[in-house]
């Protein structure tokens, strides 16, 4: 399946590389303009003593501007919200939609918003749910609706309605072969220096080779996807 144009939500850099990293190489190969959204700043990306949130931001968007060149990403939008403290509020929503009026993608990737944990001992952070869950504020009423943040209409930025949704879940019910882009995936996960992400690519392989067991191929990445064309 092609898209024209993809937007990936997300709630921190490295988010976007995890869940869709391999889908992203292999669309934006087949000619997808593929736009990121990093909602929050990474700022609470370090745990070291006397590491401050205000040095880690330039880090983490450093590392994340790297990851995209290596997939082929076309754009990217900062909102800079802080990180570990997001809310699904007014000012929240009115940014995520101004980002998709903007871009106004053919499909909207985005985390599940009702992950709540994995059965391998993973809790799901609370930012990548919130995340989640403005990508589906935005489609549902934020984007189409004309009443809805008029300031936007004075900013050019006309309402849009999303056709297609793609959530990364534990359950998904589509599949995208990244068999020849998940070299792509790690190289772009490797970017993101600061998180010590090298340790991950035993891990992320095995997840890929068990989708691609499912999927019939060597990886793969899942998705639930949602066509919103369909009455």
């Amino acid at each position: 399946m092609g898209f024209a144009s993809a937007l990936v939500i997300f709630a921190h850099p490295d988010d976007a590389e995890f869940m869709c990293g391999g889908t992203v190489a292999a669309w934006a190969k087949e000619g997808t303009e593929v736009h990121y959204c990093v909602v929050t700043d990474g700022s609470a990306g370090s745990n070291d003593p006397g590491v401050s949130r205000e040095q880690m931001i330039p880090v983490r968007e450093r590392e994340q501007r790297a990851a995209a060149d290596v997939l082929g990403v076309a754009g990217l939008t900062f909102l800079g919200f802080r990180d570990g403290e997001l809310d699904v509020n007014l000012d929240t929503r009115r940014a995520v939609t101004r980002v998709v009026r903007d871009v106004r993608p053919e499909v909207i990737v985005a985390p599940d918003p009702s992950r709540l944990w994995s059965k391998r001992g993973y809790i799901n952070h609370w930012d990548h749910k919130q995340a989640g869950t403005l990508a589906m504020c935005a489609i549902m009423p934020d984007a189409p609706s004309r009443p809805q943040f008029p300031e936007l209409l004075d900013e050019g930025l006309e309402p849009f309605e999303v056709p297609n949704l793609w959530l990364a879940t534990e359950e998904p019910d589509t599949f995208v072969d990244i068999t020849k882009t998940m070299d792509l995936k790690l190289e772009a996960l490797h970017a993101h220096e600061s998180q010590g992400v090298e340790d991950a690519d035993g891990w992320v392989r095995d997840r890929a080779a068990e989708l691609g067991k499912i999927a019939g191929c060597e990886y793969a990445e899942g998705f639930i996807s949602f066509d919103l064309t369909e009455d």
